[in-house]
């Protein structure tokens, strides 16, 4: 049992019929997460890989009792996707979809905001509770069963550190990827604080980037607030450019804000590890945890 997603979540898809909804809904339920419905305007009374596909999802949620969604709806059309899945009943929204208007973005976290639901994303891999539920993009073999927590700004990075955590012998609790849009959902203190109040998870990998200053508003809640689990940093983009875009649409750099040196140095001033290449985080959390009982 980890945090957001578990055994006991029952989610639908959101333009299954599309081909990397139903590319991806194969693989999630080759992981074991369970899928009770997909939905895609005017395909109702079809089926993909042997999942019922609804017109709405009011009618989804009335059959299946499902209580997350995940969202593969073009940009022009998520936001919409994502209102209708709060409408219904959902607390658990996950939003693949990257590049959705910033305008839409911020009206759909509003709106979370009001209604108590957490969205994972905009532009997201998605979260994942190994050996229980992947609710989203991640390629499962390189992520184990373990003790470390992960929250993290881009996908691939999650995936090197993943599989380089699993080699340690130390593996991961539970994946979240807080998405690469300049709007997103869930920060990385929240997801901080619920790995504190996990059982399951004695560690956290934290991996930032360039642009915004959610690395910062952690390095400000652990110095002031404390936190009682180890946690190692990285932070990418180290050599970007300022006013360049580096892959994902939140990681820009304007003037002094949001740069790499800024994130690091806010890191170290709260004590806070950072590493400095993606392949020492594995090492540094060893150490931290006892590093004789994991090599």
């Amino acid at each position: 049992m980890g945090i957001l997603v578990s055994k006991q979540t029952k989610a639908i898809v959101q333009g299954i019929t599309g081909s990397q909804g139903g590319f991806h809904t194969r693989l999630m339920l080759d992981y074991g997460t369970h899928i009770v419905a997909g939905v895609t305007p005017g395909r109702g009374g079809t089926q993909v890989h042997g999942i019922p596909v609804y017109d709405t999802v009011e009618e989804a949620v009335k059959e299946h009792e499902a209580n997350a969604s995940i969202i593969f709806v073009p940009a022009p059309f998520a936001a919409d996707a994502a209102f209708e899945a709060m409408d219904s009943g959902l607390k658990t929204v996950v939003i693949i979809t990257e590049h959705i208007p910033v305008k839409d973005a911020i009206q759909v976290m509003a709106y979370a905001k009001q209604n108590g639901v957490v969205v994972i994303g905009p532009n997201t891999p998605g979260v994942m509770t190994t050996g229980e539920c992947k609710l989203g993009v991640m390629p499962a073999h390189v992520f184990k069963p373990g003790i470390v927590g992960m929250a993290s700004r881009s996908g691939t990075l999650t995936y090197e550190i993943a599989a380089g955590l699993s080699a340690k012998g130390l593996g991961q609790s539970t994946c979240v990827g807080l998405g690469g849009d300049p709007i997103v959902g869930l920060s990385f203190v929240e997801v901080l604080k619920m790995f504190e109040r996990d059982e399951h998870t004695e560690a956290v990998a934290l991996i930032g980037e360039i642009g915004g200053n959610l690395e910062e508003l952690v390095a400000e809640f652990v110095f002031t607030q404390g936190y009682t689990k180890p946690i190692v940093a990285f932070v990418a983009g180290r050599t970007a450019p300022p006013g360049k875009r580096m892959g994902h649409a939140g990681a820009i750099i304007m003037g002094k804000t949001g740069t790499a040196r800024s994130k690091i140095e806010a890191f170290e001033a709260a004590g806070v590890s950072v590493a400095e290449k993606p392949g020492d985080v594995a090492r540094l959390l060893a150490e931290k945890l006892g590093k004789e009982k994991y090599i």
